[in-house]
């Protein structure tokens, strides 16, 4: 299965790219208020942070999975390290240049890493929806 709008957007970095492919399978999965936050000039580690979160555990993995596969299909790299999978409260998936991080609804709610981060910059990427008439 792909994203509804491909990977790649003209005139985005790679990362960028990237993070746009998640973030959309991401939404094709159901996760609840997704972001793409620049946390690079403050962290320096990791270019891109995406963001979500999922009503239930079971949610959480199925998402980890359709991000894993079409960050492959799309663009043939894994994650580097993926953490969090057993319990399925915080799952970080690390592909570099960007972090994607999967919370339970709870534990996000606990955490609010966007919180620490609110004076970045927030990434579009949601595709542009079809005008009703």
């Amino acid at each position: 299965m792909s994203t509804s709008d491909g990977p790649v957007v003209s005139g985005l970095s790679h990362a960028h790219q990237l993070a746009i492919a998640a973030a959309r399978a991401i939404d094709d999965k159901k996760g609840d208020d997704i972001m793409i936050l620049e946390v690079g000039p403050i962290l320096g580690i990791t270019e891109l942070f995406v963001i979500t979160s999922a009503s239930n555990r079971r949610l959480v993995r199925t998402i980890v999975d359709e991000v894993e596969e079409q960050v492959f299909v799309l663009f043939d790299r894994r994650p580097l390290r993926v953490e969090g999978l057993t319990d399925q409260q915080w799952v970080l998936m690390d592909y570099g240049d960007v972090v994607v991080h999967v919370f339970a609804d709870e534990a996000r709610r606990f955490y609010e890493i966007e919180r620490l981060y609110k004076d970045v910059p927030r990434v579009a990427w949601e595709p542009p929806r079809p005008r009703s008439n």
